[in-house]
């Protein structure tokens, strides 16, 4: 069972790497109306310049449900050595009759191994949504750059479906092709929710009760502040943050670790 869920979720990473990284699945050419209004904000710089880079975001993303989940089974299992329960938690069989598994390893593996499943599942349902739509960002006609004497836009709206239409830089372009839904939206809300429903789940101990609702409660609250500055910097419309975060909390609820109580 072990090397069957190892191949799932190799397979899940290898086309989360294809949508990300590769030009295998091709983003629809969405057509646009000559001076339209939703599509001239200001481009404010590559993503790199945004006031929650990509490097940042993902770090955080990677790195503190990982560590959260990381000291949080640590501090579980020593205060229940140091009660002396260890041996209601089973052990669980790895390999045949003879290889077992900390208890303390086997949970952490799980939670963290169900985590990054979700993650790299959030990024394949929003890298899908993207290509399949290719909903134009609020800044496309500013990268687009068409020139509208050529396309006789002079007198009438007219509606511009050529690819051609562009002059623009080809990568500026691209990206601003691939604003719906927003994947920035979709990570952070799916780790914040994922985070927050571990510790609502896991940690039961006394005068904690305060404590595990402001923990969460200031995670989402980092998740929506990302979601609100996609759209501060015109790189998302409303819609696409907000359907970013639907993607994001329905999986977060899915991958939800209180789906696993049966073999904690």
């Amino acid at each position: 069972m072990l090397y069957f869920q190892l191949v799932i979720m190799a397979g899940t990473v290898m086309l989360a790497y294809y949508f990300e990284y590769t030009d295998t699945f091709n983003v629809h050419i969405q057509g646009f109306f000559c001076h339209d209004n939703a599509y001239t904000k200001p481009y404010l710089g590559p993503e790199e310049s945004s006031a929650i880079p990509p490097a940042i975001l993902y770090a955080v993303v990677a790195g503190v449900p990982a560590l959260v989940i990381t000291v949080t089974e640590s501090v579980l299992f020593l205060l229940q050595y140091v009660s002396e329960d260890l041996d209601n938690r089973e052990k669980i069989i790895v390999m045949g009759d003879c290889c077992y598994l900390n208890p303390l390893v086997r949970r952490t593996f799980r939670f963290l191994g169900v985590y990054a499943f979700g993650l790299f599942a959030t990024d394949i349902f929003v890298n899908a949504g993207q290509v399949v739509t290719g909903n134009l960002s609020p800044y496309f006609l500013t990268v687009c750059k068409p020139n509208y004497t050529a396309l006789g836009c002079q007198q009438v709206v007219r509606f511009i479906s050529q690819q051609e239409a562009c002059t623009g830089n080809e990568d500026d372009i691209l990206h601003a092709r691939k604003s719906f839904p927003s994947k920035e939206a979709a990570i952070s809300v799916y780790a914040a929710l994922y985070v927050a429903m571990y510790i609502t789940c896991s940690v039961k101990a006394k005068g904690t009760r305060l404590a595990k609702p402001v923990l969460s409660l200031g995670l989402m609250c980092l998740a929506f502040l990302t979601g609100i500055n996609r759209v501060v910097e015109y790189r998302n419309h409303w819609s696409d943050v907000i359907a970013g975060f639907i993607i994001g909390g329905a999986i977060a609820v899915f991958m939800n670790p209180i789906t696993y109580a049966e073999i904690t």
